[in-house]
């Protein structure tokens, strides 16, 4: 059977297993045990591709199945072959998906690529299955999962490596996308979980390639479905553009890593969905996700946890070695800092239920309308959907980007030609207000490449962006490490040598991004008609 799977995934903590498990025993459950074999080339060249092919015991029944990522961190394309019961394993066929969408992808891929499947890894899952009615205008019937177990890579050798899995899947069967929405917040909350992007695949990956830390994740244009896409379509597709920077990276932080880079394209990732749900917040006025009351704090605290020691740390990097060429006296003005013991970890920032509950909603934002991909056993049972007002029509919303855009641009000229004269709050709201231009124009470049403008009009245009952006970086740098150094001198008198220093170079460096901000007012702006 073919369909669009839709579903979250928790990781849950090893101190909520038990209450997890005796909330899910509160209804009828199903005990099963799931052992799967994985399958790729030795180039890997499915999971490349965020493809998955299995081979599972489900009880005593065997079935294969092939996934592959959707068009959101909800969806995934799945396609499943019931085998029936056996007494020796099956062989693993890709031909039997052959037909379906996620099937001929999969044998183009395997095709174009010519290489054999392997066996990569294994899991042994024992799975907790039980079916909720969630009632309301969002109603749905959404299947609850808890799985507990391990993943093995290189079984029976001595490199063997195992890796536990205790996680929380809830999938919507049936109904609206919403209800799966309210439930998995309900449950995130109560028990304290984190959506994770982590696959069993991809820990078994991991595993083969004693990998652990991944790559940072980091920004991707916007995907619109259409070429004129109205409100609602335009506020989704930049919403899920943010997403798949943002949960990869707190997917990872969340699970414990302190990497850096990691921690960094979160926080940009965290900068733009702002001003996605900022500026965007017009194309669609029904949706009750873009009032900022809901989601602005959650954001603001995680974005401030995650750069409480980051900023400090880089700033300290970067000025240290200006210093000693100048001729200040050896000394770290982090010593005796306590910034960091003050505040969250990284992964307690983002780990956060208010956090969380954010994330959930706006994946399921992301997803709304799709519920009827989800397969319905029966139309008749399914609950009805209130109606709501209809989006901005296509037309509607290109006029409101293009005003938008104008007034940041307009904004950005009218800051540089006062910028010296701005106390140290204002110039530092300048430079993010230069962000959000730049965001926004990262965000709808796609539409109007679409309408016929080439991509190298856009690409000229924050190209004149940059250096004010580089200015405005420098001067927020030095600003920081200002602040840095005069808290830093209470402790050490060493640091007034980089008081002076950064003082002396402030009105400089304000001129500097007078300049730079100046030169934004002749940028070819792609937006306009006619340009």
């Amino acid at each position: 059977m073919a369909t669009m799977e839709i579903e979250f995934k928790f990781c849950i903590p090893a101190d909520r297993l038990k209450a997890v498990e005796a909330a899910l025993r509160r209804g009828t459950v199903v005990r099963t045990r799931l052992q799967a074999r994985y399958f790729d080339t030795a180039d890997q060249q499915l999971a490349a591709h965020g493809m998955v092919l299995r081979l599972r015991k489900e009880g005593r029944r065997w079935v294969q199945t092939v996934k592959a990522t959707g068009d959101n961190a909800l969806h995934r394309l799945e396609h499943n072959v019931d085998l029936g019961a056996a007494s020796a394993t099956p062989d693993i066929d890709p031909q039997r998906h052959q037909g379906t969408p996620v099937g001929d992808r999969l044998t183009q891929l395997l095709a174009d690529g010519g290489a054999p499947l392997v066996e990569r890894q294994s899991t042994d899952i024992v799975r907790l299955t039980r079916d909720v009615r969630v009632s309301g205008p969002g109603g749905a019937i959404v299947e609850m999962a808890l799985d507990v177990g391990k993943v093995v890579a290189h079984a029976g050798t001595p490199e063997q490596r195992e890796s536990p899995v205790c996680e929380l899947e809830l999938e919507l069967k049936r109904g609206d996308v919403q209800g799966l929405v309210s439930l998995s917040r309900r449950w995130s909350q109560q028990h304290g979980l984190w959506f994770s992007t982590v696959s069993k695949a991809e820990r078994g990956a991991r595993l083969l390639a004693a990998q652990d830390i991944v790559p940072a994740v980091k920004a991707e244009a916007p995907r619109f479905a259409t070429q004129h896409p109205d409100g609602r379509a335009i506020q989704q597709a930049v919403v899920a553009s943010c997403l798949a920077q943002m949960l990869p990276n707190a997917s990872e932080i969340a699970a414990g890593s302190t990497d850096e880079e990691q921690i960094h394209q979160l926080r940009i990732g965290i900068r733009r969905l702002r001003t996605a749900l900022r500026e965007l917040a017009g194309l669609d006025v029904a949706s009750g996700l873009f009032d900022a009351g809901e989601w602005e704090p959650p954001l603001v605290d995680a974005f401030r946890a995650l750069g409480a020691l980051r900023d400090r740390e880089q700033v300290v990097k970067l000025a240290q070695p200006q210093l000693r060429d100048a001729g200040a006296p050896d000394f770290d003005p982090l010593a005796g800092d306590d910034t960091a013991a003050r505040g969250p970890s990284p992964g307690d920032a983002v780990r956060a239920p208010a956090f969380q509950s954010v994330l959930v909603s706006l994946i399921g934002f992301t997803a709304a309308g799709s519920a009827e991909a989800a397969p319905t056993h029966n139309a008749e049972e399914a609950p009805e959907t209130p109606s709501v007002p209809a989006p901005m029509s296509a037309d509607d919303a290109y006029r409101l980007l293009r005003k938008r855009l104008q007034h940041l641009h307009k904004q950005a000229v009218r800051d540089g030609a006062r910028f010296e004269s701005l106390d140290t709050e204002s110039q530092h709201r300048v430079r993010k207000r230069l962000k959000r231009l730049r965001y926004l124009a990262e965000f709808i470049a796609p539409l109007f490449d679409a309408e016929g403008k080439s991509s190298s009009a856009a690409e000229r245009y924050l190209k004149h962006l940059r250096p004010a952006q580089d200015a405005l970086g420098e001067f927020n740098d030095e600003a920081v490490a200002l602040a840095l150094y005069r808290e830093a001198a209470a402790r050490d008198g060493r640091a007034w040598f980089a008081v002076g220093w950064f003082s002396a170079r402030h009105a400089v460096h304000a001129k500097t991004c007078r300049k730079a901000l100046g030169g934004i007012e002749e940028a070819p702006r792609f937006w306009k008609k006619g340009d």
